[in-house]
């Protein structure tokens, strides 16, 4: 039996392709930029005292538009609308805008700016990046239990040497925790820290030299490196994807192609079939 020909996806439909149009796509990006020019002026007394109906009234439209944006995704996609993620964080970020922010929901007044993060739904090269860095989490957690056991280890040696002289610093296991956290970030670490303990134990930088190259140097940068390589596999897996999308558009135009060819030989035989039949005047 010859082999099942590729299952492919349907084309779009016209919705689908509004939808995706840059028409569409620009004009949710500038009502994007707008609200969140809108939400930043909210914020400011003197800008509400002049502007503040109008500012909730803008508000307010562009809301509407993001929900019947929405509700034609959905009308669209239905239900692949749901197995994308970033539909979904699209329609939870407007979805709690749309709970009545009183009472015990005023909190999520608040969160009405989680609005503007739509905008990495929007702009590809937003999306890669954050799809990157989703991507490095399982790298990022294992390098992340590595530094916590690294600190663990100094903190508990750093409160038996350093705890008795230094309680502020080094009294408990959170004070070193939290010390070798700021020493971890380089801030103040040498005349803040170092230096006072240096004054009492002049061989402690024996122990904050080699914390220092082993938790920034070493661990911070391979987080980075797990992030850059996250951020990578994730753009040649987008990039295939591109591909195999253009790739499927001109399967749909070539088999588009070959049925009007099959057609149109079709045409010709028949005209040539009419062609071909005695005419009662040819005798």
């Amino acid at each position: 039996m010859p082999p099942n020909p590729p299952r492919t996806a349907p084309p779009p439909t016209r919705l689908q392709s509004w939808l995706a149009s840059p028409l569409v796509q620009n004009g949710i990006l500038t009502l994007i930029i707008i609200n969140a020019v809108t939400l930043g002026l909210e914020t400011s007394p003197a800008a509400m005292q002049a502007w503040g109906p109008a500012l909730l009234a803008l508000d307010k439209a562009i809301l509407a538009v993001f929900v019947v944006e929405i509700v034609l995704r959905i009308v669209a996609h239905r239900g692949a609308f749901f197995r994308d993620a970033w539909s979904v964080f699209d329609l939870s970020v407007v979805a709690i805008a749309l709970v009545p922010a009183s009472g015990p929901f005023a909190v999520l007044r608040a969160l009405r700016v989680l609005r503007v993060l739509r905008i990495l739904t929007i702009v590809p090269s937003m999306r890669r990046v954050v799809g990157g860095l989703l991507a490095a989490i399982p790298g990022l957690s294992s390098i992340a239990v590595v530094l916590g056991l690294v600190f663990y280890v100094f903190a508990v040696i750093a409160t038996n040497l350093f705890g008795a002289d230094f309680p502020d610093w080094f009294g408990t296991l959170g004070g070193s925790l939290y010390t070798l956290f700021q020493v971890m970030t380089l801030e103040s670490w040498s005349m803040g820290i170092v230096r006072p303990v240096m004054e009492l134990y002049p061989f402690a930088w024996a122990f904050f030299i080699p914390f220092i190259l082993l938790a920034t140097f070493t661990m911070l940068n391979l987080f980075i490196g797990v992030i850059v390589s996250a951020m990578q596999s994730f753009t040649d897996a987008d990039k295939a994807e591109t591909i195999a999308a253009v790739d499927q558009a001109r399967e749909h135009i070539e088999a588009d192609l070959h049925s009007e060819v099959r057609a149109l030989r079709s045409e010709i035989a028949e005209l040539r079939a009419l062609l071909r039949q005695p005419r009662p005047y040819d005798n």
